[in-house]
Order: C-alpha cells, then structure tokens, then sequence
C-alpha cells in the first residue's frame, strides 16, 4: 500500500518535526481542527511516519491530569517530510513551529 501525503498530514507531520507533541498542542501548532488531526496522526502512524507513546501516569498525576498520548516522527516520517516540502511549497519555506512544554 502507498502512502498518500495530504496536505494537512504534511503539515501535522511538519508539527512534530519541531519534537514530540500532544494531539491538542499539535492542533494548536498547526491550526487545524481534531477532526483533521487525529486521523492524519493515525494516518501516520499507520505508514510508520509517526510514533505515539503515553506520558507516565505519575507524571501526568503530579499535574492534576489525565496521563497524555505524545506522537514523536521516525526517520522515515523526517524522509517523508522532506519529499512533502518539495511538493507542498509553503512547507519548504516555514519553519517547524516551536513546542511549547506542557
């Protein structure tokens, strides 16, 4: 099966090049809706683009929080990215947008 790069999974996978992220930082970097996102991270999880693991429940506890689900991209989702950029102009020209910890 081949993998087909949409414009919004481009741009969800150029978020996580800037470091592992949350499903709502990553709707918050990219701008677009969870109904997008979250399919584009399964999407990419699926072709081996992207990979999830969750934050320790301690951790997540210490904040007074639900434990997180964080996407992190592979090596073969940073290739993917790269062949994105040259077709998606816009992606060529940003920068990956900076995660903010939280």
């Amino acid at each position: 099966m081949t993998f087909r790069m949409t414009h919004s999974t481009a741009v969800v996978l150029h978020a996580l090049a800037a470091g592992d992220a949350h499903g709502f930082r990553l709707m918050e970097a990219t701008g677009l809706a969870g109904g997008t996102v979250y399919p584009a991270l399964r999407r990419l999880e699926a072709a081996e683009l992207a990979q999830s693991y969750w934050e320790e429940p301690e951790a997540a506890r210490d904040r007074g929080r639900p434990a997180r689900k964080y996407y992190g991209i592979t090596e073969t989702g940073t290739a993917a990215l790269d062949a994105a950029a040259a077709r998606y102009r816009l992606l060529r020209h940003s920068a990956a947008p900076e995660p903010s910890r939280s």
